[in-house]
């Protein structure tokens, strides 16, 4: 069966999901996390385009991806990212073979029915996968996530997020923009019935 063309243009966000190798917890010890995220940043100095959100779990990863006019295709991004950690990680754990377990799926924001929406629910769904997932009790405590960048204007989260044009008009100032923002995470945390800690 041939594989379904994907739906490559510029200024379309992406939501791109990549699992490791047969489901495994590749990802689980914190240092490859850290070498991940610094492949982020290596990427965003390679091509030009808006990493707009992520989230690193154990066996899986997340990128949320705005492509530009001016830059490279999603497929280029996500090749460039994933080869060169999968790259990495053989070097460092002495091993050969596939790191990751298919081709990256992707969903595409602006294809939604309501991509505002889409979106803003989006960066919570990824922001609570770890709670989830039972690897913490809040957003804010995984380590390898980028939500503090949509709650703390100064927030560092290894790598430099670009805010989206949905979360941009929510409001004049950053603050405004928050409050908005985190009627989303309740409305979220209802429907899953999430217990968090903020502190």
């Amino acid at each position: 069966m041939a594989r379904k063309l994907r739906v490559q243009l510029p200024g379309l966000t992406y939501h791109v999901t990549s699992r490791c190798i047969e489901w495994r917890g590749m990802l689980q010890e914190d240092y490859f996390k850290a070498i991940f995220v610094e492949i982020l940043r290596k990427a965003k100095e390679k091509y030009h385009f808006k990493l707009i959100a992520y989230c690193i779990m154990d066996n899986h990863i997340h990128l949320v991806i705005h492509t530009v006019d001016d830059g490279a295709p999603i497929s280029r991004i996500v090749q460039y990212i994933k080869a060169r950690f999968a790259e990495m990680y053989n070097k460092i754990t002495g091993r050969t073979g596939p790191f990751w377990n298919e081709r990256y799926k992707d969903s595409i924001v602006q294809f939604a029915r309501n991509g505002v929406h889409y979106l803003l629910w989006l960066l919570w769904y990824l922001a609570y996968n770890p709670v989830r997932k039972r690897m913490c009790n809040s957003p804010i405590k995984h380590r390898y996530s980028s939500i503090q960048a949509y709650l703390d204007e100064n927030a560092d989260v290894g790598v430099p997020i670009d805010h989206h044009e949905y979360f941009i008009k929510l409001g004049k100032t950053f603050a405004e923009r928050v409050a908005k923002f985190m009627q989303y995470e309740e409305l979220y945390r209802r429907r899953y019935s999430l217990v968090v800690e903020w502190v």
